[in-house]
């Protein structure tokens, strides 16, 4: 088990997701900053390396027959089940997070002035994050397709008119990290979006949807960064001429 400590967290959940849950148990970042090894996540925010081990070490022993190991998926196949389940979620869910937000901030927002900030960083995540997804649907995963098939038929094909996919992958990280960075922030700002003493159901059903929003984030975020961008940038060097 000692292995897992000088693992990129990234590398640890693209290995087995169910380890994902015991790094939300600890506040750690698996998505946006899972290039970081646990030694080092540990030091930094004084976590104690053997109680993340054995709790690693506990779900490394279930069973668990229905758990889907992503990293043996295609890639047109990957990139397709992220737009269906996690593009579609976020371009789903906003519009309801808007107003359910406009509506608590109206109401709560004299008494609860985070709200307003909160509502705010959203409105900026709605637009930026959708502006992202379109970017990935238009230019990058079309590509990572096409790397697919020239795996799948053993064909060469022509470099793209972006150069490299690193230069989209690296592009999409970034702005991976910034939505992170807004959620992070929300968070602070809502206590772990935990609804106050005097919440309205509107209100505490708009924190439940923000908590999901985040958590949904975080597993899109992974699929990318730890396993669809590094298999796609091999391809890249295997059939790009």
């Amino acid at each position: 088990m000692k292995k897992y400590l000088d693992q990129n967290i990234g590398e640890i959940v693209a290995d087995d997701f169910r380890t994902a849950q015991v790094f939300s148990r600890f506040g750690i970042d698996f998505c946006c900053k899972g290039n970081r090894r646990l030694t080092e996540v540990c030091e930094q925010n004084a976590l104690d390396p053997s109680q993340i081990l054995k709790e690693l070490e506990a779900v490394e022993t279930e069973r668990v027959d229905s758990l889907q190991d992503f990293n043996t998926w295609p890639l047109d196949v990957l990139a397709d089940y992220i737009v269906k389940k996690h593009h579609h979620y976020v371009e789903k869910q906003i519009p309801v997070l808007k107003q359910y937000l406009a509506k608590i901030v109206k109401v709560h927002g004299q008494h609860h002035p985070e709200l307003k900030e909160i509502m705010a960083l959203f409105e900026v995540s709605a637009g930026e994050f959708t502006a992202h997804m379109k970017k990935e649907e238009l230019i990058l995963f079309p590509f990572i397709k096409k790397l697919e098939m020239a795996n799948r038929e053993e064909t060469p094909i022509a470099k793209p008119h972006f150069g490299t996919v690193s230069n989209p992958i690296e592009m999409m990280m970034r702005e991976h990290e910034d939505e992170g960075e807004r959620f992070e922030k929300m968070s602070e700002l809502s206590q772990g979006f935990t609804p106050p003493v005097d919440a309205c159901n509107t209100y505490k059903v708009t924190y439940d949807l923000l908590k999901d929003f985040e958590e949904d984030l975080h597993t899109h975020i992974h699929l990318e960064n730890n396993i669809l961008f590094p298999q796609a940038a091999v391809l890249e060097k295997k059939w790009v001429q």
